[in-house]
């Protein structure tokens, strides 16, 4: 997989005709690799994991400065990335432009053609989960399965016709639980494959029922109007920005230019998810990582994202990923 990084003067940073990408493994084999990069302009560390024409992924990225990534695929899969913090815009040469994928959000993809690009915006902490499929994987699932949703997406892959959803789709809680058991997975072998095998297939049965109960609201409602919907991506960064003292619901829904009902109506319509259950999910989130790096006590983790006790924060950090924070630390 040739990869080129160039600056916004387009000046080459880095080019590399190295591969990648992993063939797909023997049906008796696992493989895993890990790739680092470590420059001026970013670093970063990502470990795959493929077998069986499945490959599952993770990783950590810095970014110093905007960058133009220009990448040519040799093999065809369908893929979905996972944003779990950060934000990335694509571009698939002929097929579509600006495709941008934000912190919390996910966006499944095929093309058939090889080329593809992608900007990236200085950040400090970009984190990302993928999940992708060689093309036959793909449609050896959507057989057996016969899923609606599915079998379109398959159809088109069949057919080498591009599939992509044109906009950034919210990661549920359950996704994360599923990506945080795949992170912590403590199998080995055949054991392992056999774990996360099933933790792919169950990531994209989520993706599929995702996307068949928003196609179902969406007939049954009006959508959000394009202004409104500019100032519910606002209230959320609002939300976000001051999650440590989040603002009342009124207070929210006056900053960002909007009544408390169309707030309340258009916050669950796009995300999926009431106000405070999203701020909810946020604070996990930034535990999940406090706890990862481990030089905070669950205590002082507790106090600062505002849970009553230490009890209390267990009990939710549980909930939403699936392990205590205990476990999660200790598998680090």
């Amino acid at each position: 997989m040739p990869v080129t990084i160039r600056n916004d003067a387009r000046e080459v940073l880095f080019h590399s005709d190295e591969s990648f990408e992993q063939e797909p493994a023997p049906s008796t084999e696992i493989q895993e690799q890990v790739h680092r990069l470590n420059f001026d302009f970013g670093n970063a560390r990502f470990r795959d994991i493929s077998f069986d024409g499945f490959m599952l992924g993770y990783g950590d990225v810095e970014v110093h400065q905007r960058l133009h990534v220009e990448a040519q695929e040799a093999m065809q899969r369908v893929g979905t990335h996972f944003m779990l913090r950060g934000e990335i815009t694509a571009s698939i040469a002929g097929v579509v432009n600006n495709l941008k994928t934000s912190t919390q959000q996910y966006n499944m993809v095929y093309t058939p053609d090889i080329e593809e690009s992608l900007t990236l915006e200085r950040q400090p902490k970009m984190k990302v989960f993928a999940l992708s499929f060689t093309r036959g994987k793909f449609i050896e699932l959507a057989a057996a399965n016969n899923g609606p949703v599915l079998d379109r997406f398959a159809e088109k892959v069949e057919n080498r016709k591009p599939m992509y959803f044109d906009k950034g789709m919210q990661i549920t809680p359950r996704m994360m639980k599923v990506i945080e058991e795949v992170h912590t997975c403590h199998f080995k072998g055949g054991l392992k494959k056999l774990f996360l095998q099933s933790k792919a297939i169950e990531l994209l049965a989520l993706q599929c029922e995702q996307v068949e109960l928003e196609e179902r609201g969406s007939r049954k409602a009006e959508k959000v109007s394009g202004t409104d919907e500019e100032r519910i991506y606002h209230a959320r960064d609002l939300l976000i920005a001051s999650s440590h003292e989040p603002p009342s619901l009124h207070e929210l829904a006056r900053k960002a230019g909007l009544n408390e009902f169309k707030l309340k109506v258009g916050f669950r319509k796009i995300f999926n998810n009431t106000v405070f259950g999203y701020l909810s999910d946020y604070r996990l989130e930034q535990a999940r990582e406090m706890v990862h790096r481990g030089d905070r006590s669950f205590t002082d983790i507790a106090d600062e994202l505002g849970y009553s006790s230490i009890q209390h924060f267990s009990h939710a950090f549980r909930k939403k990923f699936g392990v205590s924070p205990r476990e999660v630390k200790r598998r680090v």
